[in-house]
């Protein structure tokens, strides 16, 4: 049972396979890790880079609560297709698409590459903020490649597309433990882990 005593900290996500990795990557805080309302209005990301987007989205919802809040913008950047999907990573190529057809889309757009053509990396920045001023920031990267086909049925997004070369998995293929220990969300929060103990708002 959560102390009432526990300071809360709020992760600005509504993707709830992101809000369960923050909250296993940042277990070992001080904090009690929440989640927004199910009635917060939505952000609109503009930013050009995961950094602007993760500190506009921070400051914007720091501003709407008296809980310090961690933003997160991250995203998969393909070599092959010039950066994309990048910062619009969770809207590529149409808002609406389901996300197993957006995967299948990337892969169509590779089609034929080499393994060594099909380099990639996913990217994460976690910004936080309280009341209107960013904190502290953490940035995580894990290299990659894209496979040739959707494998595994673990994670989300696009870990079934997202190969690590040392094991020849893919994300949807590993333990969310693993994935936690390799990926660039697990960096980005273990280095805002180190922060957090020592500050309090």
């Amino acid at each position: 049972m959560v102390s009432a005593s526990r300071p809360r900290l709020l992760i600005a996500t509504s993707n709830p396979g992101k809000l369960v990795e923050m909250r296993e990557l940042l277990a070992e805080t001080p904090w009690e890790i929440v989640g927004l309302p199910s009635d917060a209005p939505d952000f609109e990301e503009t930013g050009l880079t995961f950094a602007e987007n993760a500190r506009d989205k921070a400051l914007y919802r720091s501003l709407l609560t008296d809980v310090p809040v961690v933003a997160d913008d991250s995203g998969l950047v393909i070599d092959a297709l010039g950066g994309e999907p990048g910062v619009h990573s969770a809207r590529y190529l149409d808002p609406d698409m389901a996300q197993g057809d957006r995967n299948r889309a990337v892969l169509t757009k590779l089609a034929g590459l080499a393994p060594e053509e099909r380099t990639a990396r996913f990217i994460c920045h976690l910004v936080l903020a309280y009341r209107g001023e960013i904190v502290h920031e953490t940035e995580g990267t894990c290299e990659g490649r894209i496979a040739e086909e959707e494998r595994g049925r673990t994670g989300f997004g696009y870990d079934p597309i997202f190969l690590v070369p040392e094991l020849e998995l893919t994300f949807a293929e590993i333990s969310p433990a693993e994935k936690d220990a390799r990926s660039h969300r697990g960096e980005a929060a273990r280095a805002l882990a180190s922060f957090l103990p020592d500050w309090r708002p």
